[in-house]
């Protein structure tokens, strides 16, 4: 299991798009682009305006899928499919730690009001790998 979570964590541990899915208030599944960033504790995380749909998906329903590793048509390698627990902050010391030179053009900065920080917790993850049909699963 520790191969299988380092190699987890060499796929989240740097910023990348990533497909996030959340439950709307209908129960409709609804996917977006994100940006998000793992940490050791193979948490993700990504900023969100306050008022988002996502945020107020996840205050309804905080069960979400991420999709992520693959950045590039041209080179398949190993993918993350994503099963968590996802929570919205606006604490600051969340703010200023997850803040970024990238989220300047969006942001007035890590105190604007507008931003927020969705924590993802995952509880199943599954490493694919192309070729391979049958993932390998890290569970919590």
């Amino acid at each position: 299991m520790a191969d299988l979570q380092q190699r987890i964590l060499d796929i989240i541990h740097k910023p990348q798009l990533a497909a996030l899915a959340t439950v709307t208030e209908q129960n409709n599944p609804w996917v977006r682009y994100v940006v998000t960033v793992g940490g050791g504790d193979l948490s993700l995380r990504c900023a969100t305006f306050v008022d988002s749909r996502k945020n107020a998906q996840i205050t309804h329903n905080d069960n979400v899928h991420l999709t992520c590793g693959v950045n590039s048509l041209l080179e398949m390698k190993p993918y993350l499919q994503v099963q968590g627990k996802a929570r919205i902050t606006t604490d600051h010391d969340e703010l200023h730690a997850f803040w970024n030179d990238m989220l300047a053009p969006i942001f007035d900065g890590p105190d604007d009001p507008k931003y927020s920080v969705i924590i993802i917790k995952p509880y199943r993850i599954e490493y694919c790998t192309p070729g391979s049909y049958e993932p390998e699963v890290w569970t919590k």
